[in-house]
């Protein structure tokens, strides 16, 4: 599933366009939960060796938070890792270079956005 795909999604389903923070990194995109400063996804490309993978050169990948058993159990699957750069506990990261179908992207998106819209309505 491509960036695009991803993002046009977001925009659809929960109304959030991406934000690109980073000078350094200008095609790193944040999407933030609608009225606060809550991240529930962060697409970007990294480094394989980041990744512990082989290769050269970089990957496109999809950070998510999710449940902290979700995210052990999931990084022992094809196309899932611990979040890169974040906390490893509560966020993954999902290969988006065909590894993973579109509907389990799409699904751990959703996921995202309804952990972190669970914790705001509390």
């Amino acid at each position: 599933m491509k960036r695009e795909e991803i993002l046009e999604y977001a925009k659809k389903v929960y109304g959030t366009v991406p934000e690109y923070l980073w000078n350094e990194h200008p095609t790193y995109a944040v999407l933030r939960m609608k009225n606060t400063d809550k991240w529930y996804a962060v697409i970007m490309k990294v480094p394989r060796d980041k990744l512990g993978m082989d290769g050269d050169g970089e990957v496109e990948i999809m950070n998510v938070k999710c449940e902290p058993d979700t995210a052990r159990s999931l990084c022992q699957a094809q196309g899932f890792f611990p979040g890169y750069h974040m906390n490893k506990e509560h966020w993954i990261s999902i290969l988006l270079d065909g590894t993973v179908g579109e509907i389990k992207i799409l699904d751990f998106l959703d996921r995202s956005y309804e952990l972190l819209d669970r914790k705001n309505r509390k």
